[in-house]
Formats: structure tokens, C-alpha cells, sequence
């Protein structure tokens, strides 16, 4: 089994659910959280698709690690859970800025 490939996929799926819940079920800033969130994550989930497909493996897992992260605590906070969790998020920001800058150092090593 392909853990990464089925982790993106999953990821791409709880985007789109979380947006749609964002348009549809929430208010306030529940829905600018899980807006920013769902989109942070899907783009990131194909991304990481894309990097896969490029054999860049560990681009990829910091792709769908950092797009969890991130988007997960602005979900938890859009939930009603605390605040706190917001001084979390920058760290799956920072995972998301790993992966790019890894995959660029890749693409120049090729």
C-alpha cells in the first residue's frame, strides 16, 4: 500500500468537506478558518500528488504533513475548540515552506 498516496488522497477529500462545510454550515469565522484552511489543504494535497509522481517523496510527505497541520488546527478552532490551537498552525505553515523549498532544491539536483 502506498501510505503517501492514500494520505493525499484523504487530504484532498477532508478539503473539499471542510469547504463545503465553511459555505454551507458554519458562520462567522468559522467560515473565513475553514475557508483558508480547506484551501491551504487542497492545494497541498495535489501538490504532494504532483511530487509523488516526480519521485520526490519527502517533499510530498511534508506537503500533506504541513497541509494537515494547518489546516486541522484552523478546523479544530472552526469546531469550537480553543484559540490556542492558532499557535500551532505556523508550524504546519513552516512544513509547507519545507516542502516547496525541498522540492525546488530537488528540481535543481536533476
Amino acid at each position: 500500500m502506498n501510505w503517501l498516496l492514500v494520505l493525499a488522497a484523504l487530504s484532498g477529500a477532508l478539503a473539499v468537506g471542510a469547504g463545503a462545510f465553511g459555505a454551507h454550515g458554519a458562520s462567522g469565522q468559522a467560515v473565513e478558518w475553514l475557508k483558508t484552511g480547506a484551501h491551504y489543504q487542497l492545494v497541498h494535497a495535489v501538490v504532494a500528488l504532483v511530487a509523488l509522481r516526480l519521485e520526490a517523496r519527502g517533499p510530498a510527505w511534508l506537503f500533506v504533513a504541513g497541509g494537515a497541520l494547518f489546516a486541522g488546527t484552523l478546523y479544530l478552532m472552526a469546531l469550537g475548540l480553543p484559540r490556542w490551537l492558532g499557535a500551532i498552525t505556523p508550524i504546519g505553515g513552516t512544513l509547507l515552506i519545507a516542502g516547496w523549498l525541498w522540492l525546488a532544491w530537488a528540481g535543481m539536483r536533476s
